[in-house]
């Protein structure tokens, strides 16, 4: 019971796997996006994750490199 579709079939089925494959593809990744901005903002503010913290004696903490 194999028939071939006509060709508004065949368009309709090429649309569909179009359509499925336009929805389905995951989003390429923009160029220089590489580090998160949580990441860039403590770079920027010389965060290491290293650093040790040490408390004051009038009470905060301070980070130590």
């Amino acid at each position: 019971m194999s028939r071939s579709p006509n060709a508004d079939e065949a368009a309709a089925i090429a649309a569909a796997i179009e359509r499925f494959r336009a929805e389905t593809t995951p989003a390429e990744a923009a160029v220089g996006e590489a580090v998160g901005p949580w990441q860039r903002a403590a770079l920027a503010e010389g965060i290491g994750a290293k650093g040790t913290v040490s408390e004051h004696q009038e009470g905060g903490v301070k980070w130590l490199s």
